[in-house]
Protein backbone atom coordinates (compact mmCIF):
# COMPACT_ATOMS: atom_id res chain seq x y z
CA UNK A 1 0.00 0.00 0.00
CA UNK A 2 1.28 3.29 -1.08
CA UNK A 3 -0.12 6.51 0.79
CA UNK A 4 0.59 9.79 -1.57
CA UNK A 5 0.32 13.19 -0.16
CA UNK A 6 0.44 16.55 -2.41
CA UNK A 7 0.84 19.98 -1.20
CA UNK A 8 2.34 23.33 -2.79
CA UNK A 9 -0.62 24.20 -4.72
CA UNK A 10 -1.99 28.13 -4.94
CA UNK A 11 -2.87 30.72 -6.86
CA UNK A 12 -0.04 32.29 -8.96
CA UNK A 13 -0.27 35.02 -11.72
CA UNK A 14 0.51 34.27 -15.13
CA UNK A 15 4.39 33.90 -15.98
CA UNK A 16 5.03 33.02 -12.05
CA UNK A 17 6.17 29.99 -10.62
CA UNK A 18 5.13 26.92 -8.33
CA UNK A 19 6.51 23.44 -6.48
CA UNK A 20 4.30 21.12 -5.97
CA UNK A 21 5.38 18.22 -3.80
CA UNK A 22 4.55 14.58 -3.43
CA UNK A 23 5.46 12.50 -0.12
CA UNK A 24 5.24 8.81 -0.80
CA UNK A 25 5.02 6.61 1.76
CA UNK A 26 7.76 4.10 1.31
CA UNK A 27 10.91 3.02 1.98
CA UNK A 28 13.84 5.17 1.60
CA UNK A 29 15.26 4.51 -2.41
CA UNK A 30 12.17 2.03 -3.27
CA UNK A 31 11.70 3.90 -6.39
CA UNK A 32 9.10 3.24 -9.35
CA UNK A 33 7.33 4.88 -11.41
CA UNK A 34 5.85 8.20 -10.29
CA UNK A 35 4.02 10.70 -11.93
CA UNK A 36 2.05 13.83 -11.79
CA UNK A 37 -1.30 14.29 -13.88
CA UNK A 38 -3.97 16.98 -14.13
CA UNK A 39 -7.54 17.32 -14.28
CA UNK A 40 -9.44 21.07 -15.10
CA UNK A 41 -13.00 21.72 -15.05
CA UNK A 42 -14.89 19.53 -17.61
CA UNK A 43 -11.80 18.13 -18.90
CA UNK A 44 -10.30 14.58 -18.95
CA UNK A 45 -7.29 14.08 -16.43
CA UNK A 46 -4.41 14.25 -18.72
CA UNK A 47 -0.91 13.28 -17.79
CA UNK A 48 1.88 15.83 -16.93
CA UNK A 49 5.25 14.51 -16.57
CA UNK A 50 6.59 11.01 -15.45
CA UNK A 51 9.87 9.87 -13.76
CA UNK A 52 11.50 6.69 -13.56
CA UNK A 53 14.17 5.29 -11.16
CA UNK A 54 16.74 6.40 -13.21
CA UNK A 55 15.51 9.58 -13.33
CA UNK A 56 14.58 8.98 -16.87
CA UNK A 57 11.99 11.78 -17.33
CA UNK A 58 8.88 12.12 -19.90
CA UNK A 59 6.84 15.22 -20.31
CA UNK A 60 3.54 16.27 -21.65
CA UNK A 61 4.13 18.66 -24.73
CA UNK A 62 2.01 21.24 -23.11
CA UNK A 63 3.99 21.61 -20.82
CA UNK A 64 7.38 20.97 -22.43
CA UNK A 65 10.57 23.42 -21.61
CA UNK A 66 8.11 24.84 -18.97
CA UNK A 67 8.04 21.99 -15.81
CA UNK A 68 10.08 19.69 -14.48
CA UNK A 69 9.58 16.77 -12.59
CA UNK A 70 12.35 15.37 -10.17
CA UNK A 71 12.70 13.35 -7.28
CA UNK A 72 14.82 13.46 -3.61
CA UNK A 73 15.09 9.49 -2.94
CA UNK A 74 16.26 9.63 0.80
CA UNK A 75 13.17 12.13 1.05
CA UNK A 76 10.37 9.72 -0.74
CA UNK A 77 9.31 13.13 -1.80
CA UNK A 78 8.64 13.68 -5.74
CA UNK A 79 8.20 17.41 -7.33
CA UNK A 80 6.84 19.27 -9.90
CA UNK A 81 8.60 22.69 -10.62
CA UNK A 82 6.36 24.75 -12.96
CA UNK A 83 7.44 27.71 -14.62
CA UNK A 84 5.89 30.65 -16.77
CA UNK A 85 2.49 29.34 -15.86
CA UNK A 86 -0.32 30.75 -17.86
CA UNK A 87 -4.29 29.99 -16.67
CA UNK A 88 -4.23 27.10 -18.99
CA UNK A 89 -2.35 25.14 -16.58
CA UNK A 90 -5.42 26.01 -13.68
CA UNK A 91 -6.09 22.89 -12.41
CA UNK A 92 -6.29 19.96 -9.49
CA UNK A 93 -2.80 17.98 -9.83
CA UNK A 94 -2.42 14.68 -8.46
CA UNK A 95 0.42 12.79 -7.54
CA UNK A 96 0.37 8.98 -8.78
CA UNK A 97 2.79 5.88 -8.64
CA UNK A 98 2.81 2.61 -9.95
CA UNK A 99 4.93 0.43 -7.49
CA UNK A 100 4.85 -2.03 -10.30
CA UNK A 101 7.34 -0.95 -12.54
CA UNK A 102 10.59 1.06 -12.51
CA UNK A 103 11.11 2.16 -16.36
CA UNK A 104 8.63 2.91 -19.14
CA UNK A 105 6.52 5.24 -16.98
CA UNK A 106 4.17 6.44 -19.33
CA UNK A 107 1.47 9.60 -18.88
CA UNK A 108 -1.36 7.39 -18.99
CA UNK A 109 -3.51 7.43 -16.01
CA UNK A 110 -4.32 3.79 -16.65
CA UNK A 111 -0.63 2.38 -15.51
CA UNK A 112 -1.02 3.73 -11.92
CA UNK A 113 -2.54 2.24 -9.23
CA UNK A 114 -1.75 4.50 -7.04
CA UNK A 115 -2.90 8.38 -6.53
CA UNK A 116 -2.88 11.47 -4.09
CA UNK A 117 -5.82 13.25 -2.97
CA UNK A 118 -4.77 16.60 -5.19
CA UNK A 119 -3.38 20.26 -4.71
CA UNK A 120 -4.99 22.83 -6.65
CA UNK A 121 -3.40 25.34 -8.64
CA UNK A 122 -5.28 28.55 -9.98
CA UNK A 123 -3.53 30.64 -12.48
CA UNK A 124 -4.71 34.13 -12.90
CA UNK A 125 -4.31 36.39 -16.38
Amino acid sequence: QVQLVESGGGSVQAGGSLRLSCAASRNPYSNYCMAWFRQAPGKEREGVAAIDIYGSTTSADAVKGRFTISEDNAKNTVYLQMNRLNPEDTAMYYCAADPRRWVGCSLSQSQYNYWGQGTQVTVSS
